[in-house]
C-alpha cells in the first residue's frame, strides 16, 4: 500500500527510517586518506639529517561530505518507491476491488474511466494488491455480470484494457447478485461509476460495495454532464430533436446534428438549458429532398449510444400532391374532397397542389386524385411512368370515377355506385372488418363507429380477393390495391370526404394514409408479428456496424416496446422495404444523478494528474553524485588530474549535447535529397519525442507496404526552417500552445498554397467531451491569420477513404471524434485540402520505442483500431503524395472517350 505525503506517495514507507543512519554516516565518511606527497629521490646522504614526526589522517571536506550525504539519502528516498501524484490510496491491505459502469452512459469519458482503472492497477502492482474486477453491464453474449477471479494487477490489465462501452444501461442488480461469494477480508473497493441512477437497484448495489471494505467512487466531474436523445417529434416543417441531461448549475448549450446514411451531416441545430433544467428541444427545418435523405440525429462531439436517434420511414417526409376533380370546391371546409386529406397528412408530409405535369416535374412520392376523371392520355402515361418506378397513386372514388373511370385503377369498376342505408334501400349502412394479415393496412384497430353509407363496386374477378386490402362486413371491398414495378396504385372505394362515410372523421384515416405513404419509393412498412432481423446496430460509442452473432430479431408489432439489451442492440431492424429502428433514447424518461452512499470516498474522473514513478529518477541522480564523488576522491588523493579531467569532462558532455543541436538545426541539403515526414517543434520534450516516434512509426509502415520510400522524419519550427521540402506536416496542438508569429504566418500560407497538407492534432478524443476547451482555443490561437477554407466532416466519398485503403473511419490512439478537411473543391489545388484537423493523437497511435514496440495503448479498440490508424497514416502519406489521383479514376471512362475523340 502507498502511504502518502501531500501529492508524493512511497510504495516502501519503512525505508525512510534509514534517514536517521546518516548521522552515522557522516561520522563514518569523515576520513579521507591523504594524497602522497611527489618528491624527487634525495641523496642517501641527506635522508640523515630527516626527522621523524607524528602524522595525522586530513579531514574530508565539508562540501566533499555533503555530496556523499546527499547521495545516500536519494538512495534511501528512491529506495521507498515515491510516486508524484500517487491520490488517495484506498483502505484496508486485501486485494482490490475494481468495479466498472460499463454501460451506454460510460461512453462519454471512457478514456478517462480507463486512465483511472490503468492508475489504480498500477498503485495495486506496486503495493503488491491482486486485483478482482466487475463490470456492471450484461455482456454482449448476455450473460449477467460475473465476478472475475483474484488475480496479480499486471494480469488484470490486459482485462481492463479489452473493456468497451456497450450500448445497453448496466445491470445492478444482476451485480448485486454478483458479489455475493465476495468474502475477502481487508479489501478496497474502488467504483468507477457512470453517475447516473439506473433503478431501484442502484441503493442496495452501492450499500453491498460499502458493506465490502472502504469504498472510492470515482464519477464524472462536477461540470460533466450526461445527455441522451430522447423520441425526435415530427411536425409539418421540421423534425424536434428532444434532449435529457442531468442538470447543471450554468447554461449549457447543446448542438444536434442531422446526418445521412453514409456520415454526412446536413443541419445543425443549437439547443439550450438553463440552470437546473434537464429538457431541451432543437427543431431541424430542412427541404423534404434533404429530409427523406436523414438517417438519424446525434448530439455534437457525444460518443454515447445514447446520443444517437435513429430514424426509419417513420420520420421521413414524403412529398404529397393533391388534385381534385371539382377544384373550385376542394378546400370547402367540412365538405370539400381535400379538407380532410389536407388534414390528414400535413403532420408527416409535405402537401403539394397543382395539375398532374406540375407535380411530376419535382421529386414527389403520393399523388392522392380525389374522384378525379378528367386524365388526358399524357398524363395517364406520365402517371404510369411514374409509378413503375417508385411512386404511389391513391384514389378515392366518387361520383365522377363512378361514371367514367379510366385504366389508373387496380381493379375494374361497375357502372354507378351501391347504396348502403335511407329512405330507398333494405339496407343498413356497413362497418369495416378487420384487415387481412397481407394488407399494408394490418394490425390496425377498426374503429366500431366507422359507417360506409354509398361504395362503388369492383367487377368479380379471380384476383380479386388478392388485391382486396380493406372490406366491409358483406365481404364487399373499401380498399383495393395492387403493385405496379416498383410503386403502387390503392383505390378508396369511397369518397374523401364525409358525403359516403364517415371514416375521414375517425383516427384510422389517417393511420391507413400514413401506411400508404410509406410505401411510396418501394419501401413498405412491416407490420404485424413478421421478424425483423438486425440489419445495423450501434455500440457503446454510437456508431453503427455490422450487428453481433449473438443479436436477435424483434416482431415489428413489438419493437416499439422493446428495451435495448444485448439480444436487441438499438440499430436498424428489417429488410430494406421495411426497415425500423430501435433507440435508446425512447426507452428513458429522465436521467437521474447518482445518489452516492454515506462514507464513501468521491473523487472526479479525469482531473487527477498521472501518477509518475520517481524511483528511477532518485536513484539515476544518486548514480550521478556518486561518479562525481569517485571523480573528485581520485583528484583530492592525486590520482586525476584536473587539466585532463575537465577537457575529458568537456568532451562528455559536447557530446551528449550535440545530437540535440544536430537536431534543433534543420540541414536544408538532407532535407532536400530525400522525401520524408516532418512534424512542428513544440518546445515540450513529451509531446515533440512522441511526435518524432510516430511519424518514425508511420514511416517505416508505409516503406513496408507501399512503393514509398521515406526517408527519417524531422522536425521544423514555422518561420525558422524552410517548409517547402516536405509534403506533410504534423502539428500536436497543446492547451497552453501560443500564436504564431508573422514570419511563420507567412512560412504555413505559403506551403499550404504550394500544395502541402499540415495535419492539427488537438489529441483531445478520448475525453469523449469532444473537443476540449484548451484544445480549442490553442487551435484559434496557431490558426490566427492562416488562409484555412471553410471545413466540413470527412464525407464518405472523400479521397482519404480510398487513397490505398478502403477506409470509414480514422481512429488513432482514440476513436470517435470529428476529422475536418476543406469543405469545397478547389481545382487550382487538385482538390486537395490543405488543412487536416481531429483529435485522435496519431502520433501516440504510430509511436514505436527502440525495441519496436508500441508504448502507448489504442483505446478501446486495441490492436485492430492501431492497425486502422496506421492505414490511416499511408491514407494520409498517399494523398499528400499523389494528390486527387484516387479520385480522377472515376472519371477514367469520360477521359478515354475524349482521347478518342
Amino acid at each position: 500500500m502507498i502511504e502518502a505525503l501531500g501529492t508524493i506517495g512511497f510504495a516502501h514507507p519503512w525505508l525512510l527510517a534509514t534517514l536517521l543512519l546518516l548521522p552515522l554516516l557522516i561520522w563514518l565518511l569523515r576520513v579521507t586518506p591523504p594524497a602522497p606527497k611527489l618528491l624527487a629521490f634525495p641523496a642517501v646522504r641527506l635522508l640523515l639529517d630527516l626527522q621523524r614526526r607524528e602524522e595525522s589522517s586530513a579531514r574530508t571536506p565539508w562540501w566533499l561530505l555533503a555530496l556523499r550525504i546527499l547521495a545516500a539519502a536519494l538512495v534511501i528516498v528512491g529506495l521507498a518507491r515515491p510516486v508524484l501524484n500517487a491520490g488517495q490510496a484506498p483502505g484496508g491491505s486485501g486485494p482490490l476491488l475494481l468495479v466498472v459502469d460499463d454501460g451506454w452512459a460510460a461512453g462519454p469519458d471512457w478514456g478517462a474511466r480507463l486512465a483511472a482503472a490503468e492508475a489504480a492497477l498500477a498503485e495495486a502492482e506496486r503495493a503488491g494488491r491482486p486485483v478482482a474486477l466487475l463490470t456492471t453491464a450484461p455482456s454482449a453474449r448476455g450473460e449477467a455480470p460475473r465476478l472475475s477471479p483474484v488475480m496479480p494487477a499486471p494480469e488484470m490489465r490486459e482485462r481492463v484494457a479489452a473493456l468497451r462501452p456497450l450500448p445497453w444501461p448496466p445491470d445492478r442488480a444482476a451485480a448485486t447478485e454478483a458479489l455475493a461469494p465476495w468474502s475477502a477480508s481487508g479489501a478496497a473497493v474502488l467504483w468507477l461509476a457512470d453517475g447516473l441512477t439506473h433503478g431501484e437497484a442502484d441503493a442496495a448495489f452501492a450499500a453491498r460495495l460499502a458493506s465490502l471494505g472502504p469504498l472510492t467512487v470515482a464519477v464524472p466531474p462536477a461540470g460533466a454532464q450526461h445527455h441522451v436523445l430522447l423520441a425526435p417529434r415530427s411536425e409539418p416543417a421540421r423534425i424536434v430533436a428532444r434532449i435529457a441531461a442531468t442538470p447543471v448549475p450554468a447554461t449549457t448549450t447543446i448542438g444536434v446534428l442531422a446526418r445521412t446514411a453514409d456520415g454526412r451531416t446536413l443541419a445543425r441545430a443549437e439547443a439550450t438549458l438553463p440552470p437546473g433544467t434537464t429538457e431541451a428541444e432543437a427543431a431541424i427545418a430542412l427541404p423534404p429532398e434533404l429530409r427523406n435523405r436523414l438517417a438519424a440525429l446525434a448530439i455534437e462531439n457525444a460518443t454515447s449510444a445514447g446520443a444517437v436517434a435513429l430514424l426509419d420511414e417513420r420520420w421521413r417526409r414524403r412529398p404529397v400532391g393533391l388534385i381534385a376533380g371539382a377544384a373550385e370546391t376542394a378546400d370547402q371546409p367540412l365538405l370539400g374532397a381535400l379538407y380532410y386529406l389536407d388534414r390528414a397528412l400535413a403532420p408527416f408530409t409535405e402537401l403539394r397542389r397543382g395539375a398532374v405535369r406540375d407535380l411530376l416535374a419535382r421529386e414527389i412520392a403520393v399523388i392522392v386524385l380525389a374522384d378525379v376523371d378528367t386524365l388526358t392520355p399524357v398524363e395517364i402515361d406520365a402517371l404510369t411512368r411514374w409509378v413503375g418506378e417508385g411512386g404511389v397513386l391513391v384514389r378515392f372514388a366518387g361520383p365522377r370515377l363512378a361514371a367514367r373511370p379510366d385504366p389508373l385503377l387496380p381493379v375494374r369498376l361497375r357502372g354507378g355506385d351501391r347504396q348502403l342505408g335511407g329512405a330507398l334501400s333494405w339496407q343498413q349502412p356497413a362497418r369495416l372488418a378487420p384487415f387481412p394479415q397481407d394488407s399494408p393496412f394490418a394490425g390496425l384497430d377498426v374503429p366500431n363507429d366507422v359507417r360506409v353509407t354509398r361504395q362503388v363496386l369492383a367487377e368479380p374477378a379471380l384476383d380479386l380477393v388478392r388485391r382486396t386490402w380493406a372490406t366491409l362486413t358483406d365481404g364487399t371491398p373499401l380498399v383495393t390495391g395492387e403493385t405496379r414495378g416498383r410503386g403502387a396504385i390503392a383505390l378508396f372505394h369511397v369518397t374523401a370526404n364525409t358525403e359516403w362515410s364517415n371514416l375521414p372523421l375517425s383516427g384510422l384515416f389517417v393511420a391507413m394514409l400514413q401506411r400508404l405513404v410509406q410505401l411510396s419509393a418501394g419501401v413498405g412498412a412491416a407490420t404485424g408479428d413478421a421478424v425483423l432481423a438486425p440489419f445495423e446496430t450501434l455500440d457503446g460509442f454510437g456508431r453503427l456496424g455490422a450487428p453481433s452473432a449473438f443479436t436477435t430479431g424483434i416482431a415489428a408489432s413489438a419493437i416499439e416496446r422493446t428495451v435495448p439489451s444485448p439480444r436487441h442492440p438499438p440499430g436498424f431492424y428489417g429488410p430494406d422495404a421495411a426497415r425500423r429502428a430501435l433507440n435508446l433514447g425512447a426507452t428513458i424518461e429522465r436521467l437521474t444523478p447518482l445518489a452516492l452512499p454515506e462514507g464513501a470516498a468521491v473523487r472526479p474522473l479525469g482531473v487527477e494528474a498521472a501518477a509518475r514513478d520517481l524511483r528511477p529518477w532518485l536513484l539515476g541522480a544518486a548514480l550521478a553524485l556518486l561518479t562525481l564523488d569517485l571523480l573528485l576522491a581520485l583528484w583530492l588523493r592525486g590520482l586525476v588530474r584536473p587539466a585532463p579531467a575537465a577537457r575529458a569532462a568537456a568532451v562528455v558532455v559536447g557530446l551528449a549535447f550535440v545530437p540535440a543541436a544536430a537536431s534543433a538545426q534543420l540541414d536544408p541539403m538532407q532535407a532536400a535529397l530525400e522525401t520524408r515526414l516532418a512534424f512542428v517543434v513544440t518546445g515540450i520534450p513529451q509531446v515533440d519525442s512522441v511526435s518524432r516516434a510516430g511519424l518514425v512509426g508511420l514511416t517505416d509502415f508505409v516503406n513496408r507496404r507501399t512503393a514509398t520510400n521515406l526517408a527519417e522524419p524531422m522536425g521544423v519550427r514555422p518561420g525558422v526552417d524552410d517548409l517547402s521540402f516536405f509534403p506533410l506536416l504534423y502539428w500536436p496542438v497543446t492547451p497552453d500552445q501560443g500564436a504564431l508569429d508573422e514570419r511563420g504566418v507567412e512560412a504555413l500560407n505559403a506551403f499550404m498554397a504550394e500544395g502541402g497538407i499540415v495535419l492539427f492534432d488537438t489529441r483531445d478524443a478520448g475525453s469523449g467531451q469532444g473537443m476540449a476547451a484548451g484544445a480549442e482555443a490553442a487551435l484559434r490561437r496557431v490558426t490566427r491569420g492562416l488562409s484555412i477554407p471553410p471545413l466540413a466532416p470527412v464525407p464518405a466519398d472523400h479521397v482519404l477513404t480510398r487513397a490505398f485503403y478502403l477506409l470509414t473511419d480514422f481512429p488513432g490512439r482514440w476513436i470517435g471524434g470529428q476529422v475536418w478537411v476543406q469543405r469545397d473543391q478547389d481545382r487550382a489545388n487538385d482538390s486537395v485540402s490543405p488543412v487536416i484537423i481531429g483529435g485522435h493523437d496519431w502520433a501516440a497511435a504510430w509511436a514505436v520505442d527502440e525495441t519496436g514496440r508500441n508504448p502507448y495503448a489504442a483505446v478501446p479498440g486495441g490492436a485492430r483500431q492501431r492497425l486502422l490508424a496506421y492505414r490511416f497514416g499511408v491514407n494520409l502519406v498517399m494523398y499528400a503524395l499523389t494528390g486527387n489521383y484516387k479520385g480522377d479514376q472515376v472519371h477514367v471512362p469520360i477521359i478515354l472517350e475524349r482521347l478518342g475523340q
